[in-house]
């Protein structure tokens, strides 16, 4: 989904919550996420980040994850 100048992997906008799934390619380019990430922040999106390995061997803890931030967000709208 895009978000002005990059892509999400999943995206609210009405909460302006953004959730990204992390593989391989990430490891080598952190400082890429972590500007990518302050822009997001400075236009008032939540990131969430999740590795593949978490979503593959911790899913539930995943979507518990999301569903308390979608909680906090809800409350805060």
């Amino acid at each position: 989904m895009p978000v002005g100048p990059f892509f999400a992997d999943f995206l609210c906008r009405e909460l302006k919550l953004v959730v990204e799934l992390d593989g391989f390619s990430h490891d080598f380019r952190p400082e890429a996420d972590a500007g990518r990430d302050a822009w997001m922040a400075a236009e008032g999106y939540r990131v969430l980040r999740f590795t593949n390995r978490d979503v593959l061997e911790n899913a539930e803890g995943v979507v518990m994850a999301i569903r308390k931030e979608v909680q906090g967000l809800k409350k805060q709208g």
